[in-house]
């Protein structure tokens, strides 16, 4: 594929997620997505042939966002502690956003449970890195329950932005945020 057609399809992954993050993958339609990057519908065929392919794109995408967001909190320092701290602050970086359509991994995870194991195994990478991530951390930092320290971290911030969303309220976001890093600070400190 050349420089355009590599173009094309990252235009058609990038309106993609947009789109099954604002309405949601399933009011999504191959339409909506050609109208949003002004590329024919016929044309989608030599990038995706379904819509599930799409959506594979979308998700891997994520994850690569994801990864550098998370080797990002390991540049910035070796403490795992001060890495949980720095992962917590996506709430502060994503709160526009949030407010208005909630998380996109949580959205797109929620409603792709109710769909086929396919789909949902799809949806749900992104949660498996990121539990995968703080439970190293945890575990870097000794503690023998990492792996449920890791689910009810992001149990917390995914509670935080649903319920931010839902109210369309910020200071919740900030309140949250708080409480999550003294969460974080009580379980990680000896």
């Amino acid at each position: 594929m050349g420089t355009k057609g590599e173009g094309n399809r990252q235009r058609i992954i990038d309106a993609a997620d947009n789109l099954f993050y604002r309405r949601g993958y399933n009011q999504t339609s191959f339409q909506d997505i050609s109208d949003a990057t002004g590329i024919p519908r016929g044309n989608f065929y030599y990038y995706f042939k379904t819509k599930d392919e799409i959506l594979d794109a979308v998700v891997n995408s994520r994850i690569s966002e994801l990864s550098n967001m998370l080797n990002q909190c390991e540049a910035e320092t070796e403490d795992a502690r001060e890495r949980l701290l720095l992962f917590s602050n996506m709430l502060d970086s994503s709160r526009e956003d949030v407010i208005q359509s909630g998380c996109p991994i949580g959205s797109l995870s929620s409603e792709l449970a109710k769909d086929d194991d396919e789909l949902q195994d799809i949806s749900r990478q992104a949660f498996v890195l990121l539990r995968d991530w703080a439970r190293q951390q945890f575990e870097k930092l000794g503690l023998a329950n990492a792996d449920d320290l890791a689910m009810d971290l992001l149990a917390r911030m995914q509670g935080a932005t649903v319920m931010a969303c839902a109210f369309k309220d910020a200071e919740f976001i900030d309140r949250s945020h708080r409480d999550i890093k003294d969460w974080i600070n009580a379980k990680t400190m000896n």
